[in-house]
């Protein structure tokens, strides 16, 4: 029998129809999103807190029902709190480092993510879809002045043109059109506003079928992640088993050939294969069953993410198998990447030639995201005989081989790095690192002193460009004209000078120390590294001359091309 979700209630939102003249809405838009969920959430913001005002189109009423997407990475809770949402995640989110895989009730596998003590966040954090679609909602009403959301509302229609996107939009049994700049479509891997562009996602659908539960049951088990291949309770499937807030555990577990997924979906075929897991662990106590769906891997993409004036993001832009969580993190990332580069374009800042470089950098991602998933995936749901007997055979030799057992490894997602983009600015001095992180990297964390508070460098960066310097005296003369000459046009350029603890003094008026970021990013003795709105760096020096941050935030802004 199902129940309600734990501790959580879902609000329903009034449904409205807005002002009409003619049939239209009589508000034009900078920038439609089509679809509520976390991307689409994580977009609105990253536009409103540049200024920009976002209608925001939802069909249900509500935030979604059951955990869905549940495992947040460490990159997208740094967009997270970018976007200034990240506390309740932190409260409520599990966070995780590990995790083990058996071959029936064997181990063969323990693992940990990369965690040290430069990071602040945890690799990975479980929390319910249903919680992180609310957080985004609440950091929404900050920007109540810049964000509508129309709940209830279908999109029915779109029309493009050279000057904007004409939409038709209905509710309450009222059909109207919006008109909109640009439209971003965040609605999901059944996207209508791909349908009525007429485009198709290419790529690899596998057989592959899982049926994902949520339970409540109080459990006094660590967060990690868990895997059973094989198990003696459920013969032949595969079996993932996650906790999440609220003494609700996730389970996902694979369907075979045979079996017809609706039926499978029937409350009399998925409590016996729960049960028989839990007496496999030896556990014996009352649960409920909450929430099932069915998922089947794919991994398809368009082959460009804009098309006029839509550009597509998250699930509609691009699918990736779940094993390794890369779906709804890539999405986040997606949202971080547009959301500043559309925000430079409606505000004049930016030609929109911009906007092709989000296709450039985010297809480049999920390329880099399918051939991770895909590897785990053939594990998990293997695509023929053949691969299942040398992945039963692979299972096996790893309870006695520790180097095969890295095959079992679900190579969970990690930030993404635009390694030649055009927005990369390859100075002079490219040559003369030795280490550090690469352009188009993702900002590479550490611990940093600011005033004697202990803080970390992500928590550096400001919503447009930062210059991070580690240079003494002299920066306000290299580069100050060109900080206000930015500012003039609209665009902020924060500007942190960090010390080595040695060299810092009160003389230097330098605020901020840190060996570790020296270290870390081949920063001695007087390098600058340069950070795009993202996050991700976009150029480097070894000294800085009059000149190379004008023409380093020009290339970021597709204003010019690099010299080579």
């Amino acid at each position: 029998m199902r129940t309600s979700t734990p501790n959580f209630t879902h609000v329903v939102h009034p449904v409205s129809v807005p002002p009409l003249s003619g049939g239209h809405d009589v508000t034009n838009w900078k920038i439609a999103i089509a679809g509520g969920g976390p991307v689409g959430l994580a977009t609105a913001l990253a536009l409103a807190r540049r200024g920009i005002r976002v209608l925001v189109i939802e069909a249900d009423e509500t935030v979604c029902v059951g955990s869905r997407a549940i495992c947040l990475s460490r990159r997208s809770l740094e967009i997270i709190d970018r976007l200034g949402g990240l506390k309740p995640f932190e409260d409520k989110g599990l966070a995780w480092t590990n995790g083990r895989s058996f071959y029936g009730t064997d181990e063969v596998l323990n693992f940990s993510m990369p965690h040290d003590r430069d990071q602040r966040l945890a690799p990975m954090t479980n929390l319910q879809q249903y919680y992180i679609e609310q957080f985004l909602l609440d950091a929404a009403q900050k920007y109540a002045g810049f964000i509508e959301i129309r709940w209830g509302t279908r999109f029915d229609e779109l029309k493009m043109s050279e000057e904007g996107v004409e939409l038709t939009l209905s509710a309450k049994g009222t059909s109207y059109a919006v008109n909109a700049d640009y439209l971003v479509a965040c609605d999901g891997a059944r996207s209508r506003a791909r349908q009525a562009l007429g485009l198709r996602m290419n790529g690899t659908s596998y057989e592959g079928r899982y049926v994902i539960v949520d339970i409540e049951i109080d459990l006094d088990l660590p967060t990690e992640r868990l895997a059973w291949f094989d198990p003696p309770s459920n013969p032949g499937r595969t079996m993932l088993m996650h906790r999440q807030p609220d003494n609700v555990w996730r389970l996902d577990y694979q369907l075979r050939a045979d079996e017809d997924q609706d039926e499978m979906l029937r409350d009399e075929n998925v409590v016996p294969i729960v049960k028989a897991h839990l007496a496999m662990l030896g556990i014996d106590r009352p649960w409920k069953l909450i929430w099932s769906s069915v998922y089947r891997a794919a991994a398809v993409s368009l082959d460009q993410y804009r098309t006029g004036r839509v550009v597509f993001a998250g699930d509609a832009a691009h699918l990736v198998p779940i094993f390794g969580v890369r779906g709804l993190n890539s999405g986040f990332e997606d949202a971080f990447n547009l959301g500043w580069k559309l925000a430079a374009v409606v505000r004049g800042i930016a030609p929109t030639s911009i906007l092709d470089t989000y296709t450039q950098e985010r297809r480049m991602a999920w390329e880099t995201n399918v051939a991770n998933a895909m590897k785990s995936t053939e594990f998990m749901a293997p695509p023929s005989h053949g691969y299942e007997l040398m992945r039963d055979a692979a299972l096996s030799l790893a309870r006695r081989h520790e180097g095969i057992a890295t095959l079992i490894n679900p190579r969970q997602a990690s930030a993404s790095t635009y390694q030649g983009s055009a927005l990369n600015c390859v100075t002079r001095d490219e040559g003369e690192f030795i280490g550090g992180p690469q352009l188009g990297a993702a900002t590479l964390e550490c611990p940093v002193q600011v005033d004697g508070e202990h803080r970390h460098l992500t928590q550096l960066l400001g919503d447009d460009f930062t210059l991070i310097w580690t240079g003494r005296g002299a920066l306000a003369a290299t580069v100050g004209e060109e900080v206000d000459a930015a500012g003039k046009i609209g665009l902020a350029v924060r500007v942190v000078e960090i010390e080595g603890a040695a060299d810092h003094s009160s003389a230097s008026g330098s605020t901020a120390t840190s060996d570790r970021f020296i270290a870390l990013y081949d920063a001695a003795p007087r390098a600058a590294y340069l950070f795009r709105p993202d996050g991700h760096i976009c150029a480097r020096w070894r000294a800085m001359k009059p000149g190379d941050l004008t023409s380093a935030i020009g290339v970021a802004l597709a204003r010019a091309r690099a010299a080579q």
